[in-house]
């Protein structure tokens, strides 16, 4: 598998806000979440309750979009992910290590009962202007 180019590592573990795009029967559905990032995995994890629309949504189709933005003004400084992925069970060997990495970064979720999901990437968009106007980087796990 080739590897994602740091740049785009870089940008994800700057940020900790991704929208998660799902879709059900042709009706879509966004959600913000918080999120932590597994570099050696190439995986997101978030923490959402099984009751939420995005949840229900993935219990029926693991195949995911989402992005992950930079909010500016100013055309030079533009960035921005876009990415697909599959919902993935996270198994005993997983678990601690997708634990840890989100409670490192959201202490605060040590106190929240809730559940912890990962989103193992697929295809990766990554638009950066302080690279040039419109420059893109582009990885996908085929």
């Amino acid at each position: 598998m080739e590897k994602v180019d740091q740049k785009i590592i870089k940008f994800i573990k700057k940020h900790h806000v991704l929208t998660l795009a799902t879709a059900i029967d042709g009706n879509p559905y966004c959600a913000n979440c918080f999120y932590s990032y597994l570099e050696d995995e190439n995986m997101l994890v978030f923490t959402s309750d099984l009751k939420t629309k995005h949840i229900q949504d993935v219990l029926e189709n693991n195949f995911v979009a989402g992005s992950i933005v930079l909010e500016t003004r100013i055309i030079g400084k533009i960035q921005g992910l876009q990415f697909n992925g599959f919902m993935v069970d996270v198994d005993e060997k997983l678990a601690e290590k997708v634990r840890k990495s989100y409670i490192k970064k959201f202490p605060f979720a040590m106190l929240m009962e809730t559940q912890l999901w990962a989103l193992e990437l697929t295809f990766l968009k990554f638009t950066d202007n302080t690279l040039g106007f419109g420059k893109k980087l582009i990885w996908e796990n085929k």
